[in-house]
């Protein structure tokens, strides 16, 4: 395991958040005290500071009409949605005590306009599932297209909320997908996503290591080259290391005095233009991946 959580030493321009100064010391998940200045991470907590990034909403905002659309912007998205429904069920049987397959509740947090809400719901091993986006555009998107589809209300729910707002009871698996790259604070952002999990249940992410590689091909060739997706759809210094959110769950266990969370699991995807996304052993060291891990206790 890697002992150091520090950012490699990188172009000042690469790393610049907006009305931020760069952070090129600062571990991108250093917990919350650790941070200068950190801000309030209490359950359920009621206050106006967020992980939520203003800009970030305004750019996927923008996006809001085209969210459903196969071949618009967000078919990357739409490519990668059966893998998603793979990793989970893999995660699920690698594990006796996970809840049965049977009976399952979800909460999609980033949830976008709904495809993978969606596409949980109309699966017959789902009790129920919510989905919540900081964007109410995009959540507005997300409730038109859900009816369209009157079977969906039994089981499928949206809300417009920050997840330092929100308020439900824990649930057996709770996905974050394409999502943490965006916010500010992960750290505090993932201390908030671990209070939904119930004993049993599973974080399952996905996003991008933070690697040359992974610039040239988000930043450079999705974005500038090939126009896959907008330009500004990633910033790579938000970028995070497979092995950065293992140290982080480590040191939930320390921290608790017990091991609550258990060995995570990864799965590498590669984009491949023409096919879609393509399982790539050892592809998490350099781009996106899937992460899981589940709650012991």
């Amino acid at each position: 395991m890697r002992s150091s959580l520090l950012r490699p030493a990188t172009p000042r321009a690469l790393l610049r958040r907006p009305s931020q100064p760069p952070r090129r010391l600062l571990p991108l998940l250093a917990h919350p005290s650790q941070q200068p200045n950190p801000p309030p991470c209490r359950p359920h907590s009621t206050t106006t500071t967020s992980s939520v990034n203003e800009t970030e909403i305004s750019h996927f905002s923008s996006l809001a009409s085209s969210w459903w659309d196969p071949h618009g912007p967000s078919r990357p998205l739409h490519l990668m949605n059966p893998h998603r429904h793979d990793f989970i069920r893999s995660c699920l049987s690698s594990s006796p005590t996970s809840p049965p397959y049977s009976s399952l509740t979800y909460l999609d947090i980033g949830c976008g306009g709904g495809i993978f809400a969606e596409s949980a719901a109309r699966l017959p091993a789902t009790l129920s599932i919510t989905g919540i986006d900081a964007s109410p555009v995009i959540i507005s998107v997300a409730k038109s297209h859900a009816r369209r589809d009157p079977s969906l209300a039994q089981k499928l729910s949206y809300l417009n909320s920050p997840i330092e707002s929100l308020v439900l009871p824990p649930v057996d698996i709770v996905t974050c997908f394409e999502v943490i790259e965006h916010v500010d604070y992960p750290s505090q952002f993932l201390g908030e996503l671990i209070k939904f999990v119930r004993p049993g249940g599973w974080v399952v992410m996905s996003t991008i290591a933070r690697t040359w590689t992974s610039w040239v091909t988000t930043n450079l060739v999705a974005e500038d080259i090939l126009k896959m997706v907008p330009k500004g759809t990633h910033d790579w210094g938000k970028y995070l290391h497979e092995y950065e959110l293992r140290e982080w769950f480590s040191k939930e266990n320390s921290r608790e005095g017990k091991k609550v969370w258990g060995d995570a699991r990864v799965m590498g995807v590669v984009f491949v233009p023409g096919c879609g996304w393509k399982e790539v052993k050892g592809s998490e060291k350099i781009g996106n991946y899937f992460f899981g891990v589940q709650r012991l206790v």
